[in-house]
């Protein structure tokens, strides 16, 4: 059964080429961390902080995209984790069907977070119990 979270933390350094992002179970306590680029950090931390954009970024065209063509952004969902790296995949709903897109944990959580209102952040179960085994 997926949890559902939400992103408690961005931390983002200038000194380290990775940034982290933290997702927190909704209702419950734990967390665990997701290593991310700057350009995803930065773009996220953008979204949260609401801090305008003059012109789209790749996130917000993705977003577009969906919309324009008569899809609807549903939930994100970080599958797998394999070897130290997480899986995800957008969701979303065209002519009545749930359609899920590969993609890397970063963007899709920078997609939640560009959505009006932010969408679902699902882990699977076995995701979270191995992520939180290894920190």
């Amino acid at each position: 059964m997926p949890v559902e979270m939400k992103l408690a933390r961005i931390i983002i350094s200038e000194i380290n080429e990775n940034q982290v992002v933290f997702l927190r179970e909704v209702d419950g306590e734990r967390q665990f961390p997701i290593l991310i680029g700057i350009f995803e950090a930065t773009s996220i931390d953008r979204r949260v902080k609401e801090i305008p954009r003059p012109r789209p970024l790749t996130h917000d065209l993705l977003v577009g995209i969906v919309e324009t063509l008569g899809g609807e952004l549903d939930s994100v969902m970080i599958s797998e984790l394999k070897e130290h790296t997480y899986f995800a995949s957008i969701r979303l709903r065209h002519e009545g069907e749930l359609i899920e897109i590969d993609a890397r944990p970063s963007d899709a959580i920078c997609v939640a977070v560009t959505c009006d209102p932010p969408l679902p952040i699902f882990v699977a179960e076995d995701v979270l119990e191995e992520a939180m085994s290894s920190n």
